[in-house]
């Protein structure tokens, strides 16, 4: 528990206090944000605005996360190596993105093949390794069964884990770079979904098979350490949101939210509640639906929309929503989605 308050702490502290400075070094280089022409008039007030703050997320986890391990002595573990991997790699792929953005002066960086590969790539290598790597009891990482909020009875075969894996990232990357579009709006609702992670990963190991074996016993590798990740990536988000709040004074740029969205998704899959994540992740869920039903509704009706624009915070803006109350009220549907999913995790503990 105290790795947990210490790799929290630390990352919140470092994200509050170092965004400032990173955001006077990107004003001063002029990396700032490439607003779209074709998006709502309003965020042409945002010209200008410093990007790239997801540098300073993945810089607050890192650091939140290897001190506390300092502090407490204890080794860090596999599965919470492979997930910062994951991070690590998939923040990568954004800033090679938002660094074409900046450099060219253009709203889009790479093209939608190119960022979808490099994603699918980091991916697929997180899956491979999170296969290997097994502990004493032979857990690895990475589970070859189906889970919901623990595993399930479905086992697949290795080259289906590795694919399904592969979607699970780029559904979560993608639909938080979808969700960060207004002020704060992916970054306070990560806050909430990690926080529960934290919960779950702290209540999996004390009924780990290790600690508490029995019928309705855990077997998941490292949960307690991917509870103090989760608490760095919290804390990270915690510290970085009082800066990215309306007005925000600095962006997380695709670098952020593409790091974010993987992290979601390398928790879920490693502590064995794959498909909880899409309750958990409700509003992330949401938003990336809304997407996908108006360009599939766009090409079947022969160019009529469903929405005024998607996704569906720039729905709401158009319909004359201020910016402040569409990501309050998101919140609030983002909230429910965590409290629901918590509630299902620990039902299925108490009925089974």
């Amino acid at each position: 528990m105290k790795g947990i308050l210490l790799s929290g702490a630390l990352s919140a502290l470092f994200a509050f206090f170092a965004t400032p400075l990173f955001i006077k070094f990107l004003t001063k280089k002029g990396y700032s944000q490439m607003i779209r022409d074709d998006g709502p008039t309003t965020h042409q007030l945002k010209r200008g605005t410093p990007t790239m703050g997801g540098i300073i997320l993945i810089a607050a986890t890192l650091i939140g996360y290897f001190i506390s391990h300092l502090i407490t002595a204890v080794p860090p573990t596999t599965s919470a190596l492979l997930v910062l991997g994951l991070i690590i790699g998939l923040g990568a792929v954004g800033f090679t993105d938002d660094w074409i953005k900046v450099r060219k002066q253009r709203s889009l960086g790479l093209n939608s093949i190119q960022k979808l590969i490099g994603q699918a790539f980091v991916a697929g290598c997180f899956a491979f390794a999170g296969l290997k790597f097994p502990d004493k009891t032979g857990l690895s990482p990475i589970s070859e069964y189906l889970s919901t909020v623990r595993d399930t009875s479905i086992k697949l075969a290795i080259g289906l884990v590795i694919v399904w894996v592969i979607l699970m990232v780029l559904g979560s990357s993608n639909g938080v770079n979808l969700t960060d579009g207004l002020d704060g709006l992916a970054t306070g609702a990560a806050v909430m979904v990690f926080t529960a992670f934290i919960l779950i990963g702290v209540w999996e190991f004390g009924q780990s098979c290790a600690v508490a074996p029995g019928l309705k016993c855990y077997a998941v590798r490292d949960p307690l350490d991917l509870a103090v990740l989760a608490a760095a990536l919290a804390g990270a988000c915690g510290g970085f949101l009082w800066w990215n709040a309306s007005p925000a004074k600095i962006f997380m740029g695709d670098v952020g939210s593409l790091a974010i969205g993987g992290a979601l998704a390398g928790m879920a899959i490693t502590l064995r509640t794959q498909l909880l994540l899409v309750v958990l992740g409700f509003l992330f869920v949401l938003i990336t639906s809304s997407v996908i039903i108006q360009v599939a509704y766009f090409k079947i009706s022969g160019g009529k929309r469903v929405f005024k624009m998607a996704p569906l915070q720039h729905h709401f803006e158009l319909v004359g929503w201020g910016e402040v109350t569409i990501v309050i009220r998101f919140w609030i549907i983002a909230s429910l989605g965590v409290a629901a999913g918590l509630g299902l995790f620990y039902a299925q503990w108490v009925v089974s």
